[in-house]
């Protein structure tokens, strides 16, 4: 049922339409919805630079990545998530300025990597968005950045939407992907569209020869153009899942593979595992020009 709907939010075919078309009436609802509710919220000044990393489309659209490479390039900054898939609620504070404070299990896949990705930045995730904020400002943060916080109508901040390079399906939840009608993207003050604004560059280590392809992303099939040689299975868990060592191990043996090939995503999930690892690491090469209205916008604050 999960891959059903995967293939029917972003690479549509033909048995998916009747089930488009008897959703479509609580699409239309649905992104009337959440228009409406656009509209009518006011929006709370923090007193601090808010930069917004988000999308219009559920699942990845290069988020971790844009905001690991955005805030690389900041002073002071606190990245502030809601922790998709942790096993904890509440507000946990994942990183100090490189240094981890937690371990995935609490933090989440996304907001770990982001931490050991950034040994001068901070994370946090917490549920309540302002709570999160309040403790920011109280560590000393000059700038903030919100993750997948597009949705987060009553904050203001500087919006920086994320748009896939290819779209099938433009319809909201349920019959789609997308959590607003997709013309909602003109609230954004910089619509990044992959392919224009930012690239993908993909790095492997460790490759072999016999490679199992394990991976708890969400539309995993997004990956076979950047998937190397030597690939003997692909095993796709739902995303954000974590990882049990002992069935990695059976699995290994099962497909006789020499090792499993994993992301970045993945791997922070699969520290002290014992098996052989090779890994696929993103990085995006984004346009100069984002980074100098970011700059702007933090410059130029409050206006």
């Amino acid at each position: 049922m999960r891959v059903f709907f995967e293939q029917m939010f972003f690479a549509p075919q033909w048995y998916h339409y009747p089930v488009i078309l008897l959703l479509f009436p609580l699409s239309l609802l649905y992104g009337i919805m959440m228009t409406v509710r656009r509209m009518v919220t006011s929006k709370k000044d923090f007193s601090i630079p808010i930069i917004s990393v988000g999308n219009l489309i559920v699942g990845g659209s290069g988020k971790t990545p844009f905001v690991i490479a955005l805030a690389s390039k900041l002073e002071d900054v606190v990245i502030i998530s809601r922790g998709y898939g942790r096993k904890s609620k509440g507000l946990i504070q994942v990183s100090s300025r490189g240094e981890i404070l937690t371990d995935v299990t609490q933090s989440g896949d996304e907001p770990m990597l982001m931490a050991v990705s950034l040994p001068k930045a901070s994370v946090i995730v917490s549920e309540d968005r302002e709570i999160a904020i309040a403790l920011a400002k109280e560590k000393g943060a000059k700038c903030i950045i919100l993750d997948d916080g597009f949705n987060r109508v009553e904050i203001a901040k500087f919006e920086i939407l994320l748009e896939p390079e290819r779209i099938s399906n433009y319809l909201p939840f349920p019959a789609g992907a997308f959590r607003e009608f997709w013309f909602n993207k003109k609230y954004a003050d910089i619509v990044a569209k992959e392919g224009e604004s930012f690239t993908r560059q993909v790095d492997f280590e460790n490759l072999r020869s016999k490679m199992l392809l394990v991976t708890a992303i969400s539309n995993p099939s997004r990956l076979d153009t950047y998937l190397p040689e030597g690939i003997v299975q692909k095993v796709y868990l739902e995303d954000h899942a974590y990882f049990e060592e002992e069935k990695l191990k059976k699995l290994l043996l099962e497909y006789a593979a020499e090792s499993l090939l994993v992301t970045q995503k993945d791997i922070v999930k699969m520290q002290g595992f014992k098996l052989p690892i090779s890994q696929m690491k993103l990085k995006l090469e984004i346009k100069e020009t984002i980074f100098t209205q970011v700059d702007e916008y933090i410059k130029g604050y409050p206006k």
